[in-house]
């Protein structure tokens, strides 16, 4: 059946809810998405919420983004699955905002549509040979090592060359160096997907580097990811001890952030705690600061293939408010390498009907309510449609930070209804889920429900139990739409 009894699955908790309930749709099921469906319920006694999303599994970045080796990370996954299994809640795979079901019919359905989604682009950096072979974004990776679907392809070769470029020093850069890395006799024990573990089985890469613009004192990663890649067993780390001279700006910069103070603290320690030298055969990371990509170097042997990146070095410049940032010096140097990862800034996409500002990747929104144009007039509001996480915000913070941002959304839908700018008492009754389905249903889409992705997530788990690993991901469209309907 089309919907995989999605409608008889749900129709049970039409009768428990009011008669005309606030019928709320939340398009993206990733952090963002389920706390702020965790604060309408809690928030709107009867209201009634959908989380959709165009994968059929849920939970977004902590499945597809969150690194293999973090698995306490992950924990927040039971939090989402009770929201998803209350009552009033549902979740709804495999619908793709745009072609299974427009922006507009959603607001035509439902009294509020709060976006959610993400970001699933990259930003690019604009610069000569970044279409050359082997170079991929951070993300394409993370989603290749994680299992999601649209990663499986990517391929990445790991086999022609022992050194590997990452432009960025933040997060995701770090947990990219990482599992390019660490043994994968460690990673074996984890979920990364099994294409991932195989690849890093037969890799040559054994050195890697981080490229960042500015110095060890901006460098945007956090204290807890920064030791755990320089915890590495057996692993050689080098720092340029020029790099590592602060100025009295650096100084300033220490003083009002505990923060960068303990990334710098970190960094000076593992440049002087080790070796001068590599041990033979070891693997090598190393910090490059003040760089920034001029251009990448098209190899002389593999013609379309990346065999390096210029780089141009970099000094820091005050721009008031104790901020600095990097500007060329002219100077220019290489670094050779057979595959670089660009991990510059994840990017959102826009959807048919939705204002977008372009240059900050965002939709513009006041306090999560979206406006009209990029104006910025806050007179200019899109009724019942709101935004949250990084379509609102940008690509930044951890996943927790989601929460706040969902509070304020929230608040800011809470307020609308109470002052009856909309919500059941505004207009006629919306057909919220019921008419969803039904429009799907006529469109021969394949909806998965919480209850199909349960059936996944136990098959996941039962294949991981024979390989000593949580659990084997699947990942192609054709697994999990195939497990989802068994």
């Amino acid at each position: 059946m089309a919907i995989f009894g999605a409608k008889q699955v749900l129709w049970r908790s039409f009768t428990t809810v009011a008669s005309h309930p606030l019928r709320v749709c939340i398009v993206g099921s990733g952090p963002a998405g389920f706390y702020t469906a965790e604060k309408i319920l809690k928030r709107h006694q009867g209201s009634q919420v959908d989380i959709i999303d165009r994968l059929p599994i849920p939970y977004g970045l902590v499945r597809s983004g969150v690194a293999p080796d973090h698995p306490e990370t992950k924990n927040v996954i039971n939090q989402f699955s009770r929201v998803a299994q209350s009552g009033r809640c549902s979740f709804l795979g495999n619908i793709a905002l745009g072609s299974s079901i427009s922006l507009v019919e959603l607001r035509e359905l439902y009294h509020v549509v709060v976006l959610a989604y993400g970001a699933e682009s990259d930003r690019v950096l604009g610069i000569p040979g970044e279409d050359l072979k082997g170079i991929h974004s951070a993300r394409e990776f993370v989603w290749w090592y994680n299992g999601h679907p649209d990663g499986r392809n990517l391929d990445p070769d790991l086999k022609s060359t022992d050194t590997a470029v990452i432009l960025g020093q933040g997060n995701v850069a770090l947990d990219v160096a990482r599992i390019l890395l660490r043994r994968t006799s460690e990673l074996a024990a984890t979920d990364i997907a099994s294409h991932a573990l195989t690849a890093l089985e037969q890799s040559s890469i054994r050195k890697v580097y981080l490229v960042g613009r500015r110095g060890p004192v901006q460098a945007a990663c956090t204290a807890k990811e920064l030791r755990e890649v320089l915890g590495i067993k057996d692993l050689y780390i080098h720092i340029k001890e020029a790099d590592l001279k602060i100025t009295p700006a650096d100084e300033e910069e220490m003083k009002s952030s505990r923060i960068h103070k303990r990334i710098y603290e970190l960094l000076s320690k593992a440049a002087t705690a080790g070796p001068s030298q590599p041990s033979s055969g070891q693997r090598e990371l190393h910090f490059v600061f003040f760089r920034q990509p001029d251009r990448f170097l098209e190899s002389y042997d593999k013609k379309g293939y990346v065999s390096g990146v210029h780089l141009e070095k970099t000094a820091l410049k005050g721009v008031g408010s104790g901020k600095q940032i990097a500007i060329g010096t002219g100077q220019f140097e290489d670094l050779s390498c057979g595959i670089a990862l660009k991990s510059i800034g994840y990017k959102s996409v826009p959807v048919d009907g939705l204002p977008f500002d372009n240059q900050k990747g965002v939709v513009p929104n006041v306090k999560g309510r979206v406006l009209s144009d990029n104006s910025g007039d806050p007179t200019s509001i899109e009724n019942g449609l709101y935004v949250c996480g990084w379509l609102k915000r940008g690509p930044t913070g951890i996943i927790g930070t989601n929460l706040y941002c969902a509070e304020e959304t929230v608040a800011s839908v809470s307020e609308d209804v109470e002052q009856g700018v909309l919500g059941p008492a505004t207009n006629s009754p919306k057909p919220g889920r019921e008419g969803l389905l039904q429009i799907l249903e006529d469109r021969k889409v394949r909806v998965v429900p919480f209850s199909g992705w349960e059936r996944i997530d136990k098959e996941e788990k039962r294949l991981g139990s024979s390989r000593n690993k949580p659990r084997e991901k699947m990942t192609t469209w054709e697994e999990l739409l195939k497990a989802a309907s068994e």
